[in-house]
Order: C-alpha cells, then sequence, then structure tokens
C-alpha cells in the first residue's frame, strides 16, 4: 500500500476535504425529516447525552467562553471551555482578551505567551461550571492530560457533564520522567462524567484509546485554522483519511465489544461542505472553532487563536483575523447572508443528509466518496476571479 517516494521508502496518498466529493443517493429524503442528533456514551452503562446536533465548540479562548456555551447549549450544541486559559486565570477575561485583540501582529504571540504566565486560579474552575450549570446547559470543560487528575476532581465535584482531555497528540502510552502521565483506564473509570480524549489520527492509536473506557476520540492533528503544528513539527493527517482510518477503528471496537465509542473529526472545517465530508467519511460528530469564531457571542471579536498558541518555548498556534459575520444561530441555522458555506451549517448537514438519501448520521456514513480534486473549481471560474462564493478562501 502506498507510493514509492525513494529508493526503500515508500508513502501513503491521504486525502482532505477538497480531493473529494459525496455521490448523490439513489433516494433522497427531506432534510426537515432528517435525524441530525449525536450521542455522547455515559460511564457505567447511564443513559447517554443526546445533542440536537453533531456539532461541538472547540475549547479555545477565542471561541468559548460562559456566553458562548449557554447560547450554544440553547441551540442544542455543546461549547467546551478550555480549562487552562483565560476563564481560569482571570477573575475578569474580557479586559485580557482585549489586549489580544488589540494587539499588533509583530507582537501578538509573545503577549499571548506573557499573558497565559499567569497561575490558574483553580475555584475559577468550579465557578465556571457553576455558571454553565446555573444556566440550565451541560457543562464541558478541557484540560491537558497532565493536569486531567487535579482539575477533573475540580470538575467533578462541581458538577461537569463532560471532561475533554486533549493534546497536540494523545497516546496511551507516553513516555515521560519529568512527569507523571495520566493513566487513562484509571482516570475514566473513577469519572462520573464521559470522557473525550483527543487528538489522535491512527487505527492503532484510536483503538488503544477506546480500550481504555473514553466516551469519545477527538480526530485531528494540525488541520485547524489557528494551529501552525504541520509548519512547526510537520506533523499531521489530512483530515479526510484521518477520519476514515478512525471510524474503521470504532467499527471493530464496537464489532469486538458491543459498545459503540463516536469519533469527533477536529478541526479544518470552515464550511457546511466540509462538516458533511467529515460525517460521510464516517465521524459521528464534529469539533470547530474557527467557524465559530466569526459569531457575535464568541469572545475573540472576530479573532481566533490556538490552544498551543501560548507555549513558552515552541508556540504551535496564531492568532487569525476571522471577522464577525452573524450570530451564532445564524451560523448554526441560517438565514445565511454570505454565500461562502460559512453559515447554516445544520442546514447544509440535513439537506446533504436528504440529497444522498440518509435518514441518520450513522446511514450518512455510508455514502459514496469519490476522489475529486477540481471539484471545488470546476465551472466556477467567475466565482475564483471575482472572489465571491467558492472562491472565496
Amino acid at each position: 500500500m502506498g507510493m514509492w517516494i525513494g529508493r526503500n521508502r515508500k508513502a501513503r496518498v491521504t486525502y482532505g476535504f477538497d480531493e473529494i466529493a459525496l455521490v448523490p443517493g439513489d433516494v433522497t429524503i427531506n432534510p426537515n425529516e432528517v435525524d441530525t442528533s449525536f450521542e455522547i456514551p455515559r460511564p457505567n452503562g447511564a443513559a447517554p447525552i443526546k445533542l440536537k446536533i453533531p456539532i461541538i465548540a472547540s475549547a479555545m479562548d477565542g471561541v468559548t467562553d460562559v456566553r458562548f456555551c449557554i447560547e450554544m447549549g440553547k441551540l442544542g450544541g455543546l461549547g467546551v471551555i478550555n480549562l487552562e486559559g483565560i476563564q481560569t486565570r482571570y477573575e475578569n477575561p474580557t479586559e485580557i482578551l482585549s489586549e489580544i485583540v488589540k494587539a499588533d501582529k509583530a507582537h501578538v504571540t509573545e503577549l499571548i505567551q506573557k499573558l497565559y504566565l499567569a497561575p490558574i486560579k483553580e475555584e475559577l474552575i468550579s465557578r465556571r461550571i457553576k455558571e454553565l450549570k446555573d444556566a440550565g446547559v451541560l457543562a464541558a470543560v478541557s484540560s491537558i492530560p497532565q493536569k486531567a487528575d487535579r482539575y477533573g476532581a475540580i470538575a467533578q465535584e462541581a458538577g461537569v457533564d463532560v471532561f475533554v482531555v486533549q493534546s497536540t497528540v494523545s497516546t496511551v502510552r507516553h513516555i515521560s520522567t519529568e512527569y507523571k502521565s495520566l493513566d487513562l483506564a484509571a482516570f475514566c473509570k473513577n469519572s462520573k462524567a464521559p470522557v473525550i480524549i483527543g487528538n489522535a489520527v491512527t487505527y492503532g492509536v484510536v483503538l488503544e484509546l477506546m480500550e481504555n473506557g473514553v466516551s469519545g476520540v477527538l480526530i485531528g492533528v494540525g488541520p485547524g485554522a489557528a494551529c501552525t503544528s504541520r509548519g512547526v513539527l510537520g506533523l499531521g493527517v489530512p483530515q479526510v483519511t484521518a477520519t476514515v482510518d478512525s471510524a474503521a477503528a470504532r467499527d471493530a471496537y464496537h464489532k469486538k465489544t458491543g459498545r459503540y465509542v463516536p469519533i469527533i473529526t477536529d478541526g479544518g472545517m470552515s464550511k457546511g461542505g466540509d462538516v458533511c465530508k467529515a460525517l460521510a467519511a464516517g465521524s459521528d460528530a464534529v469539533m470547530v472553532g474557527s467557524a465559530f469564531a466569526r459569531s457575535e457571542e464568541a469572545p475573540g471579536r472576530g479573532n481566533h487563536w490556538g490552544m498551543a498558541t501560548p507555549h513558552a518555548n515552541l508556540p504551535r498556534g496564531t492568532r487569525v483575523q476571522v471577522g464577525v459575520t452573524g450570530s451564532l444561530k445564524q451560523i448554526l441555522f441560517g438565514p445565511a447572508t454570505v454565500d461562502d458555506g460559512s453559515q447554516n451549517l445544520v442546514g447544509a448537514i440535513a439537506t446533504c443528509m436528504g440529497n444522498v438519501g440518509a435518514s441518520t448520521i450513522r446511514e450518512f456514513q455510508e455514502t459514496e466518496i469519490i476522489i475529486a480534486p477540481s471539484i471545488k473549481s470546476e465551472g466556477k471560474l467567475f466565482q475564483m476571479v471575482q472572489s465571491v462564493g467558492m472562491g472565496t478562501k
């Protein structure tokens, strides 16, 4: 499998969203009659968490805060707050966010590194979760593996609903002599809330993560709009191939154990078509950042930066300006007032599902996929020249 790239060395050909297309079905369905819901399994056989839409907002400080997550929850989705970001380091995060937004391009990364040196106030972890619970929505938070035991205990005491363990690359077998590695199996066993872990891109790692009791796996290394890991580290797998490989691991695990663990494609999707392709490639849901950073409710005010941007020695993210195009409700459900597919994401999912004849996300995962590198440019000369519609970046 693969192509020769030189003497004694082969490499696989892999695919991203721009290289593939979905084939319409033999039967079509009214988009208003498809089911776009998504379930997160709870530990110990408890009833799963059911979301009306298969979209989660990324735990990035320019995307989510309490206000955003409350609105996201009311609209049927889920927003995740970063427990190692601005929201838990500062009593008044609005002032800090203003500094980041106003900083010039030459100095913004250095400023972010400085601002993120402030210690995390553990009482703010409980407070943010309480603010979400008091508003009547699900509380989801994220931390890196090294802090998961400590912050997970605080979050559980506060009544968290979903705990996300997230790093650039997640594995079960992490080797370090400088700090204690997370015992993922024990962490999941002791957690009252579902544990979602990421990020991973390969069959073997996803299978091993599932065998340790997680309730979901985030798929993707380096595809995010504000992430620079692929340039800094040369690391990553295009999202379609990563999703297909991970879905195969999920299905193998389900066949072996009877337990279905969802995979969630994370990053690289700014338009409805990308989200549809991720789901059709086998994902159960998607995690999105930049599309939501463009909402009126996002704390970044049209700016977006990655979770690894503050790294003291090797930042793997940057601040990007994405602008504000409309409300969160518009971005999720329309009416779309832009022509590039970045609004009414749920409408795009439902319409695509209808056109391929899929009534559920599970059926959507069986859609025929073709390799089509010219799918975005075929017949779109005027759009490309005028930078409108599919000609926009």
